[in-house]
C-alpha cells in the first residue's frame, strides 16, 4: 500500500513536515539498501574493495542519524 497524503499539501502543517520527513527517511533507506546490496555483490563477484566496510557503516550511521532527527522532531499528538 503506498504512502499518501489526504488533504492539500501546507507546508505549515506539523503533520504534513511530519510526513514530509517520513517519505525522505524511507527514500534514504531504499537509496541505502539498493547501492549497499549493489556494492557488496559487485565486490564479491569481481573486485575487492577494502574500504567498502567503513563505507557500509558511515552510511548506515547517517541513516540513523537520519531516523533520530525525524524521531526527534515528531509533532506532539493532538487528543
Amino acid at each position: 500500500m503506498p504512502i499518501r497524503w489526504y488533504g492539500p499539501a501546507d507546508p505549515a502543517d506539523p503533520t504534513y513536515r511530519h510526513f514530509e520527513r517520513i517519505v525522505n527517511f524511507t527514500l534514504h533507506a531504499a537509496l541505502y539498501a539498493a547501492v549497499n546490496s549493489g556494492l557488496w555483490v559487485v565486490q564479491e563477484l569481481r573486485h575487492p574493495w577494502a574500504h567498502l566496510n567503513w563505507l557500509s557503516l558511515g552510511w548506515l550511521a547517517a541513516l540513523l542519524v537520519h531516523a533520530g532527527v525525524v524521531i526527534a522532531l515528531r509533532p506532539p499528538r493532538q487528543p
